[in-house]
Formats: structure tokens, sequence, C-alpha cells
């Protein structure tokens, strides 16, 4: 029986599902047990206040300083990254008092990131708590940056080969960085054909069906949008999911359906995968999760109002494959929405290049990887000073 714990931070839903995806993914495998854990659960409340409206004020509210602090702590060089990361992990230890007795009880075989706290503090655990066990790292950002680069790692599992060079010119072993894609929900393998989720769902087969998911956008900017939609002269069905942003569903309280366009708004939602299929196109943000999620059931994608950062890079991968467009302009929205319906062609392309890009096996491929890792006893040491992982 194979022990594997999969740690995670709370900072945004996207961390939190590449887990379960993982999760699930090791569930289906023979003779493994597995456990998922939020780092920022055994941190002191002082610091888990205190980083969790950090991460929320900037994001959403100053989002160009939080691209500044972003970009600029991006280190390129390895050896200042990883002096850096571990800088970092030291201020954090004393805050994070009990993790380490998550990992001796548990005592797994190997540990799962998906995240970069967890990761780094791995490094100080190992020294002070002897609970060194191989530790694998999976980014869950297009592209990955330093802050994810830790000592110790066995292996990074990678969304794709541009992220994959990008780190090989930083300095990383080649032997340690694997192409698999961000792991999505293990639904997303199963076929699923756009008339059999529109019957499921009670959405018309005989007009395209418009899916915007606002839950992490602006309430007025997500309105702005809809009213435009709504005054469309061409016949669609718009589907606008809130998620779990109440501001959102008030802010839409009163819109109703338009001349040609039919209306329906739901909150939160367990029929994601379902809704993506039954869509001819989707608007979004740029997170790393819910993108993977499209791409890897190949549905046209524009994309708004991405986080400075991470979500501007994820965007940027999207739209350079020819999967999505990416609109500045939200009065650019509406237009955009009727010139993709008036080609279905363009569409088409994009669906192609959405699932050339997409990953849908990703989480099957990294639970595989660390189990043939284990059974053949070829994880490379987990020793912070250890040269194994990274090329000097």
């Amino acid at each position: 029986m194979k022990r594997i714990l999969i740690l995670h931070a709370s900072l945004g839903a996207g961390h939190l599902n590449a887990a379960k995806a993982l999760a699930a993914a090791f569930q289906q495998l023979p003779d493994v047990e597995v456990q998922i854990a939020d780092t920022l659960a055994y941190a002191n409340s002082l610091y888990r206040g205190a980083i969790t409206q950090a991460y929320k004020q900037l994001s959403e509210k100053i989002p160009l300083l939080y691209k500044a602090f972003y970009e600029g702590s991006d280190i390129s060089d390895l050896d200042k990254s990883l002096d850096s990361n571990l800088v970092w992990a030291k201020l954090e230890r004393p805050f994070f008092k009990e993790l380490g007795q998550l990992v001796r009880t548990f005592d797994p075989d190997a540990i799962v990131c998906v995240q970069q706290i967890p990761s780094r503090l791995l490094q100080l655990l190992e020294q002070e708590d002897q609970t060194s066990k191989p530790q694998y790292v999976v980014v869950t950002d297009v592209i990955a940056h330093s802050t994810w680069i830790n000592y110790g790692v066995a292996g990074y599992f990678l969304p794709n080969s541009l992220s994959r060079n990008l780190l090989i010119q930083r300095g990383l072993n080649p032997d340690v960085l694997h192409v698999t894609g961000i792991p999505v929900k293990l639904e997303i393998m199963q076929p699923k054909t756009k008339e059999e989720t529109r019957s499921h769902l009670n959405l018309p087969h005989d007009r395209p069906v418009i899916s915007l998911f606002g839950g992490g956008l602006n309430p007025r900017r997500v309105r702005s949008m809809v009213m435009d939609l709504l005054d469309s002269p061409m016949p669609m069905m718009l589907v606008v999911a809130a998620g779990r942003n109440e501001k959102l569903e008030e802010a839409l309280e009163d819109l109703t359906a338009g001349t040609h366009v039919r209306l329906r708004k739901v909150g939160t939602i367990d029929y994601v995968d379902d809704l993506v299929v039954a869509s001819d196109l989707i608007i979004t943000k740029a997170g790393g999760l819910i993108t993977s999620e499209i791409l890897a059931r190949g549905t046209p994608m524009i994309i708004v109002d991405p986080i400075p950062g991470q979500e501007e890079q994820n965007a940027d991968v999207i739209a350079a494959a020819g999967a999505g467009v990416q609109l500045r302009l939200l009065e650019m929205v509406g237009p955009t929405v009727q010139y993709l319906l008036r080609h279905p062609e363009r569409l088409a392309e994009m669906s192609q290049a959405g699932l050339e890009l997409g990953h849908p096996r990703a989480a099957l491929t990294i639970a595989e990887h660390i189990l043939q890792d284990l059974e053949s006893s070829g994880v490379r040491s987990s020793n912070p000073s250890s040269p194994a992982t990274f090329v000097q």
C-alpha cells in the first residue's frame, strides 16, 4: 500500500481542484491511500489571515501592484531563486509548527505539492523534523514562476513544453521536468456529446449556447457584458454562472431575456463539465484550472479580465495557440461573440487548437509516473544539497 500526501494552499479554488483531481487519479490505481491537506490549515491564524487577505486584496483590489510583485519576484538566476525561496521558507517556518506533525503522522511514501508554499516549507521540514520523503511539484500555472523551484524536488509536472523549455534555460535538469498538463477532473476523459449534455441540462438545440463563468469577475463588469449580449440581434442562449459570487447574483437580478437572446442565471453548479461540452463558446477569466478544463474539451474561449501575472500568461498562451481570444475592452465581447458565431469555421479551428493544447488525462499520467518511480526505487534523493535535481 502506497501512501500519498497531496498538499495545497487555499489561495483560490484552482489549487484545491488540482489536488482533488490528483487524489481521484491515485484512487483509480491499486493499493494507494491518499490524503489531501490544506497547508494553511496547519499555520497559525495570524499568518493564515495575513496571507489570505494579502492575496485577495492585491489580486482583486490592486492588480497592478500584484503584477509588479509577481514579475519582480520571478528570479531568472537558478541559484538566487533557490536561495530566495529558502529564505522565504525560513521566515514562514515558525508559523507552521504543526505541519511536520502532519507528515510524521500520515507517514507518506511521497508528497505532491500543487502550490508553492508547502513545497518550499518541505525543505526545512526534512532538516528539522526528519520527515524526508520524495517530493513532487505539480505546477498549476501555464508558466512556472521561480517560486515553484526548490531544493530536493524529485520531479516537476508541467503544463506545456514552453514551461519546460524555460526551466531548462534556467538550469534545471531536463530529466526531472515532465510535460503532463495541469490535472483536471477525471470526468473530462469521458466522451460526451453536445446533444446529450444540452438535453440533460435542458438547453436548446436550435441556437448557439454561450456560457459566461463570472464567479471570479467584477460584478459591475459582468453586468455590462451581459447587457450587451442581451441586445444581440443573433439568436442565442446565454448562461451566466455566478459561482459563489453573491454580489454578482445581486447585480444580475433584474436582467431578463432579450428579444433574441434567452438568459439563464445560475449560482454554484456541480455540472461545469457538462456546461462546457454543451457550449459553443465560453467567456471566462484565465484561471489555470478552469482554462485547462475548457481546453481539454476543445470549447473555444473568450478571455476577459485576467489577473495580472500568471493569468495574463495563461491568456497569452491560449490566444497564441489559437484556442481563444483575449479581450481588454469589454465593449468588444458582444461583437466578438457575434463574429465568431457568424464564422463557424473559425470556431472549429479554435476547438481543434484547444484539443491540441489540452490534457484530459493529466491527473492519471502524473499519478502513474509517481507510482512507477516509487516501485522502481528510482526517486532521486531529496537531500537539499543533492545536485541530482539541478544542473549547476
